[in-house]
Order: structure tokens, then sequence, then C-alpha cells
């Protein structure tokens, strides 16, 4: 299977709202220009990396860990010809961020959400069935990427769809290695699917509506 590119947007600098509903907490955070991809990565974008042969290589990879989506940025880096921006500790089960490096990268949870609104405050972007595939919509199904209607700068599945893993621990005080996850998914009720939710999960998790998108610096 040829492998196929991944589009990628640019997000202006901004400063985004963070909430928490469990801790009714909300704090903000001030994002640089990056680059984001325009849909969650592929089967078809992951070519001789990951098994996905026998899936559409329009549908997005899912049964992604956490650790799963940082060596799969490092091999796509590889791939093109970029710095990986990870360095991948197995043994001791850490993982460092070059943040000097250019290659692809799990956007942070600030940097998702910033682009996730594409400058709305409101809990969607637009109409939830135009933009999401969510229980409502999917037929309790994985669909093809960029099948919705993208958001003011042009990503698609940011709601619904699946959840993307973030770069962000949850919160390490009671949750320990716990990762952020955003965004909902195919079988998620309409409530969930809103650029505000936050979801948290063990960074191996690997399940049927999880998956990731990648960011490079600006």
């Amino acid at each position: 299977m040829p492998r196929a590119d991944i589009p990628l947007v640019d997000a202006p600098a901004g400063t985004v709202r963070l909430s928490d509903r469990r801790s009714a907490r909300t704090w903000d955070v001030p994002v640089g220009a990056f680059r984001i991809g325009a849909a969650p990565v592929t089967g078809g974008q992951l070519a001789g990396l990951r098994d996905d042969a026998a899936t559409d290589p329009a549908l997005p990879a899912v049964g992604v860990s956490w650790w799963d989506a940082v060596r799969l940025c490092n091999a796509l880096s590889v791939r093109d010809g970029l710095p990986p921006c990870y360095d991948v500790d197995e043994a001791r089960e850490h993982v460092a961020w070059d943040r000097g490096a250019d290659g692809y990268r799990l956007p942070t949870e600030a940097e998702w959400e910033h682009a996730c609104r594409a400058g709305t405050t409101g809990p969607r972007y637009g109409d939830l069935d135009a933009i999401a595939w969510y229980r409502g919509t999917s037929g309790e199904r994985l669909h093809p990427v960029g099948t919705k209607q993208p958001n003011a700068w042009g990503l698609h599945d940011t709601l619904g769809l699946v959840w993307e893993w973030c770069w962000d621990v949850y919160d390490p005080e009671v949750y320990g290695t716990y990762r952020v996850l955003r965004g909902g998914g195919w079988f998620d009720e309409h409530w969930s699917v809103r650029a505000s939710v936050r979801r948290r999960s063990h960074p191996t998790l690997s399940i049927d509506d999880v998956g990731f998108r990648v960011a490079r610096d600006a």
C-alpha cells in the first residue's frame, strides 16, 4: 500500500481557556503558532509502519495507545526525513520531548483545544450532526476521515470519530501517568462531543475509538 501524506493546517498563536469539570477548575494557557494535522492519522498514512492492511486506508488508525502514538510520531518523522521529537526510554517507561526538534509530535492539550475551537467560544464549532461522527450519526461504526464539515481553520473530525491523545498528563497527583484524550468518538453520546470535554486514560490503553492527530512546530 503506498503511503499517504499528512496534510497540516497552520494554527495561529493565541490563548485558550481550559476547564476541568471534575475539579471545577479553569486556567488560561498561551499557545504559540504551530501546525496540526487536518484530520486524525489514518491507516493509509501509517503504511509500512503499522499493520492496518485489513482496514480502509481512509479510516482513522485506532487501537493506538499513547505509547504507540509517540512511537509512530517518531517513525513518521524518520520516514519523512525529520528529526524525531521524542526520546523514548522503554526500560524506564519514560518519554522526553525534545522541543528543539521539528518532527511530528502529539499536540498539547491547549494546542488541541485551540485548534478545535478555531476562534469559536461555544461548546462546538458548528452543528453537531454536520461536523461529527458520534452515536447519533455514526451507526455505531467508524467512518473515513474528512467526510464531515471542517472548522473555520480547515480541521476535520476534531469532534467525534475518534478520541485523540494529547501530550499532557491529566492530573499526576490524582491519576499518576494517565494522559489526556480529547474530542469524543463514534460511540459517544452528544454530551461527550464538545470542545472542552477532557477524558483520561492509562497510556497503554488501546481500543477501537481512540486514535491520534499529529502536530509540528510552526
